[in-house]
């Protein structure tokens, strides 16, 4: 898979639903990750380090692979997983701020 990276863009979606009732709302991330060209050697160091193995795309751009990303366009929580503007902008159309007891 960071083979497939390497030099290249790809496209990150992440998305967040909310359902309370009859009620469901969802926002949907979409974010594009440029990775510069990565050797065969750092890609199985990478690998050896045990980081990518539990990862959608085979890289964590919050741990060692932030050195691997070129550019990044859109949401560094979305890549992470959880897009956190999203997040709560849905959970505000449910309980807007403010409004709490």
């Amino acid at each position: 898979m960071l083979a497939l990276l390497s030099g290249r863009q790809h496209r990150v979606l992440s998305a967040v639903a909310v359902r309370l009732d009859e009620e469901l709302d969802l926002m949907v991330s979409e974010s594009t990750v440029a990775f510069r060209e990565l050797a065969s050697a750092e890609i199985a160091e990478y690998l050896n380090t045990g980081e990518p193995m539990d990862k959608a795309g085979a890289y964590a751009i919050q741990g060692r692979a932030a050195a691997f990303v070129r550019e990044l366009r859109g949401s560094y929580s979305g890549v992470m997983g959880l897009p956190l503007y999203e997040t709560a902008t849905v959970l505000a159309r449910f309980h807007p701020y403010g409004s709490y007891p």
